[in-house]
């Protein structure tokens, strides 16, 4: 059991609506947090079974609990109308739901009802290195990080199960589920643009399909958890920036099934792609779990010096370099976008051996980065 870093709690004992994508860890998190709560698990076929039947049940059984309590209902998702007897027992008896599901869109795209800003989101990603006791990143890196991935040897068979059930249980749903097939294809094919600039037209080609279906599916993609949108910064002054945005799944053990990246070795290029997600993942999961609301971009300019990430309005950018020894050409990109932000705090993350300092950029190995990352050292928390 791993302990999470995530929390639910809030000042004014919020309910919640805890979205995550299939196997992150909801359920277990849920059932070891919450000892000695009311727990509906709309998996289980005989709740899902009475519920959907009849879901004025809840309220009965649920009238009996005092002002306040809380009460957890698993996969919501699969019966969004009881999100209405949520409402009203949160109004009448002011009793406090969390509510997990892995698709927020199945919810919003049959138009039930999300609880008039009664509840907050939060999101529940993959582990991170702080939740792991003796962290292993090459592990990390090859497996990815979704908790039964990231356990074994070769995690390529549950991969390939995790990506079935994936297109079978929320892609099926979808208005493109008529073609699985295609969607199938399309998700090999956004693979090969993990991490890089979305060019919409280009990927159209590939997977033989309109340009406008290609940027439909990607969102069809963020909105069942299955990948994110790493924006464009454009805010410099001095050099004009590119706006497109990147595309990476949310997790980089599903990114290397996809690409076919077995057994990676620190050195190829593959490697470098994926620790370059790896870190990426690992700031995004920060972000999420420590409430900060600073923007996460990545930063092109049009002349071609880039930036892997940009934190907020320009106060922090991090290069990622899967090197031994970072070299000066490794902090081209970093000292062309400190002409436009000289106030900015310049990070290399690399597998350097020692801290040091170059030019005004930190070089900072890797695993010093992910410890000082989680105890609020490298992002300050707004």
């Amino acid at each position: 059991m791993y302990k999470r870093k995530i929390s639910l709690e809030s000042e004014n004992n919020d309910s919640v609506f805890l979205w995550g994508a299939r196997q992150v860890g909801k359920s277990t998190f849920l059932q070891h947090t919450y000892l000695s709560v009311r727990y509906y698990d709309l998996l289980n076929p005989n709740e899902y079974e009475r519920l959907l039947r009849s879901p004025g049940l809840l309220s009965e059984e649920l009238a009996v609990l005092k002002d306040g309590e809380t009460v957890i209902i698993d996969e919501i998702q699969k019966i969004p109308f009881l999100l209405d007897e949520v409402h009203a027992l949160i109004q009448r008896k002011n009793i406090r739901f969390i509510l997990s599901g892995s698709s927020p869109r199945k919810i919003k795209r049959i138009g039930a009802n999300l609880l008039g800003g009664r509840a907050i989101k939060k999101l529940m990603l993959p582990l991170v290195s702080a939740e792991i006791p003796d962290f292993d990143i090459i592990k990390a890196i090859n497996n990815g990080m979704i908790p039964r991935h990231y356990t074994v040897v070769n995690p390529w068979e549950r991969l390939q199960a995790y990506i079935g059930i994936y297109l079978n249980e929320e892609i099926r749903e979808e208005a493109l589920s008529r073609n699985l097939h295609s969607f199938s294809r399309f998700i090999e094919v956004a693979a090969m643009s993990n991490g890089e600039m979305l060019v919409y037209k280009n990927i159209a080609q590939d997977c033989g399909i309109d340009h406008r279906t290609v940027k439909s599916c990607f969102e069809l993609l963020e909105d069942t958890l299955f990948g994110f949108f790493l924006p464009g910064f454009t805010h410099t002054i001095k050099r004009r920036a590119i706006q497109a945005p990147k595309f990476y799944y949310f997790d980089v053990g599903i990114a290397n099934y996809l690409l076919q990246r077995k057994q990676l070795q620190q050195g190829s290029e593959s490697f470098g792609h994926a620790f370059e997600h790896f870190i990426i993942q690992e700031i995004r999961a920060y972000l999420a779990y420590s409430s900060n609301e600073s923007v996460l971009s990545y930063w092109r300019s049009s002349s071609g010096y880039e930036v892997d990430i940009i934190i907020g309005k320009g106060e922090l950018a991090i290069e990622i370099k899967s090197c031994i020894e970072v070299k000066s050409r490794h902090v081209r990109g970093l000292k062309a976008f400190a002409e436009d932000f000289p106030n900015a705090r310049l990070i290399i993350v690399s597998f350097d051996r020692y801290y040091r300092i170059s030019n005004n950029v930190e070089i900072i190995p890797v695993n010093d980065f992910l410890s000082l990352l989680w105890k609020n050292e490298i992002i300050t928390c707004n």
